[in-house]
């Protein structure tokens, strides 16, 4: 079995990659679970799972002509399998976002659950390809109109392409009476239902600090509780590996949205 999310959103600094690392580890609770950091144009996700340091990354497996192999940058951390992404601008222009379907679709062979933390923009091919590839969507957003507005034109071109909805994720969230001023605006743009609410908390920035994701560097905090409600809420359906992976292979790349 196999479904792939791409967690994404409509803007930066939403949580997108804290919310995807937190998720990660809930559903390993109960799933084999990998993680690719998908942003390859401003990746991060290597600095919350402390890989840093990680000599081979996915722009490693995206350059034309490189010998890097899948298992090269694939590294187990805190229950899951993590596939980062380098930060260096010289291999993110050599990188070929096309290449991105063949990893993804040998990754979705081998795990029951594939997390892709998504580029926040729709800009460009790599930024949009996550989405295209995706089962379907978590969208993570802060409880405002306008980062609500920002979601519904990724949840739109979602759909333009077939990706489903599986539920949105209220991060960073200080008053809860926001979250529902637009409860009812979300649950009629979106399908999927309100996965959970995240209160804003210190233990975020001090698992970013620490190089771990928060339900490593803070298990018993009220952010970790309320991912794991949203992993709890989440419905993973099984998909058949190979099927999975031949959709990856043969997927159509947009050049812009």
């Amino acid at each position: 079995m196999v479904e792939a999310f791409a967690v994404a959103s409509g803007k930066g600094g939403t949580g997108k990659t804290t919310s995807t690392l937190a998720l990660g580890m809930a559903l390993a609770e109960e799933y084999d679970v990998t993680v690719v950091d998908a942003d390859t144009g401003l990746a991060n996700l290597l600095f919350h799972a402390g890989l840093e340091d990680a000599d081979v990354t996915l722009h490693d497996l995206l350059i034309e002509g490189a010998d890097a192999a899948i298992d090269d940058a694939t590294y187990e951390r805190f229950g899951m399998r993590v596939v980062p992404c380098g930060t260096n601008l010289a291999d993110f222009e050599a990188a070929n976002p096309n290449r991105l379907r063949d990893v993804v679709a040998s990754l979705a062979a081998e795990t029951d659950v594939l997390l892709l933390d998504s580029p926040a923009a729709l800009g460009s091919k790599s930024a949009v390809l996550p989405i295209v590839l995706a089962d379907r969507i978590v969208t993570v957003l802060q409880p405002t109109i306008p980062a609500l507005s920002d979601a519904l034109k990724v949840g739109e071109y979602a759909r333009s392409y077939g990706t489903g909805n599986a539920g949105v994720l209220f991060n960073k969230v200080r008053d809860e009476a926001a979250v529902e001023r637009i409860a009812d605006r979300t649950e009629e743009y979106f399908d999927g239902p309100t996965l959970a609410t995240v209160p804003e908390s210190d233990a975020v920035h001090g698992a970013r600090d620490a190089g771990e994701p928060l339900l490593a560097h803070a298990p018993d905090s009220a952010a970790a509780a309320a991912y794991r409600d949203a992993a709890d809420t989440l419905d993973v359906r099984a998909g058949d590996s190979t099927a999975v992976a031949d959709r990856f292979r043969s997927a159509v790349v947009p050049d812009r949205p």
